[in-house]
């Protein structure tokens, strides 16, 4: 390419523009608008007409104007061809058509993977220091979402963001990692394997270039793209400081549903879900409460709910969407039996702690209660 500043085509302009600091989104849109929507007039503007620009002072011009010596184009443009990346840009197709409308959206998206977000998103996030019933319900909701026509968003955290994840790879649905970090970053490591999966089916996408590695501000960012994709978002497990709490936020700000799954009040990783529900948060317990608050009409919802069935112990969901260890489990209530934890640990041979978390799972799709002396029944 010549080192002349007006032969960067429109691609590499975005590509530029994203990749200099100092420059938020909220002023690069800003200059894309009073400068006609093309990238490129950006760096044949001068100083003078950019710092004209509410928000443009002379450090942004002067990165803009000497953009060469802050960003190395032509290696950006190796890594992203080696790593069989694309940058998809606002005018594109394949751009998240909600993200669009945020406050401050990203002029451009490193994407790796081919979903072009061509179905309703729902983002299920939650803490990374998680219980087994989190993990427990968040893998469960990614999977229902996923077999409903959802594709499912998170942020490849440990804990509940990558239960949602595998949720919905669990049944062969669409999921979607938005990353912190630059694209190339796999944080935390151990979920490389994760990545790769989430990559072939689904997309992995981040606003930041090549090497850029995570902070605070980068996180926080992170969390304004995963709720701005998305029609609602669902927190699992937080507690009052956690960074859900940010995507929460997020999402009360750009007018998306927020849902909350309640937990058990001595627990601090429920702490952030019960604020949310005191102050306003749908409480969820499954996602007919998702379906209800969407209320997709004719043809917008994905699919049908699958409809229930009933055994001599009451109603159950179709088989279908109770794993192997919950059949299991609500085998032990036929015949309307009374059943305490220690008595299903004895009939199905399961540790107690993953007992209580597929317990809670079943309480939750209302085919058990737990009652006051401690032991639980099928319900009627």
């Amino acid at each position: 390419m010549s080192a002349n500043e007006t032969e960067l085509t429109t691609a590499q302009a975005y590509l530029v523009l994203n990749a200099l600091p100092n420059i938020g989104p909220i002023t690069l849109n800003r200059l894309l608008t009073e400068l006609g929507g093309d990238p490129r007039n950006v760096f044949t503007a001068g100083a003078r007409k950019l710092e004209s620009v509410r928000g443009v002072g002379p450090v942004i011009s002067a990165s803009i104007t000497g953009w060469r010596e802050l960003f190395d184009l032509a290696r950006e443009e190796e890594r992203m061809a080696q790593a069989n990346v694309s940058f998809i840009t606002t005018p594109d197709a394949a751009y998240p058509k909600l993200l669009r409308e945020i406050n401050d959206p990203p002029i451009g998206l490193y994407r790796k993977g081919s979903h072009s977000f061509d179905q309703p998103c729902i983002a299920i996030v939650g803490s990374r220091r998680t219980t087994l019933y989190g993990q427990s319900v968040a893998k469960k909701l990614g999977a229902e979402l996923a077999r409903l026509g959802f594709c499912v968003v998170s942020g490849l955290a440990r804990g509940i963001d990558s239960a949602a994840h595998e949720g919905a790879l669990s049944v062969g649905g669409k999921t979607v990692a938005v990353l912190g970090t630059g694209i190339d970053l796999i944080y935390p490591p151990e979920n490389l394997a994760l990545y790769r999966q989430i990559e072939e089916t689904g997309a992995i996408v981040s606003e930041f270039p090549f090497g850029r590695r995570a902070d605070r501000q980068s996180f926080a960012m992170r969390n304004r793209i995963i709720a701005g994709i998305c029609d609602g978002v669902v927190v699992v497990e937080s507690d009052v400081s956690g960074g859900s709490m940010i995507t929460a936020k997020f999402a009360g700000e750009q007018g998306r549903l927020l849902f909350a799954v309640p937990g058990r009040i001595d627990q601090v990783t429920s702490a952030g879900c019960h604020q949310l529900i005191r102050d306003g948060a749908t409480l969820l317990t499954g996602v007919d409460d998702i379906l209800n608050e969407l209320n997709y009409l004719d043809g917008l919802r994905p699919q049908a709910i699958p409809e229930k069935v009933r055994t001599q112990a009451g109603p159950v969901l179709a088989a279908a969407q109770l794993s192997a260890e919950e059949q299991k489990i609500f085998a032990g209530f036929a015949g309307g039996a009374l059943v305490s934890l220690d008595t299903l640990a004895d009939q199905t041979g399961l540790p107690v702690a993953q007992l209580s978390g597929t317990l809670m799972m079943l309480e939750l799709k209302r085919l058990i209660v737990k009652r006051a002396d401690g032991t639980f029944e099928a319900r009627g």
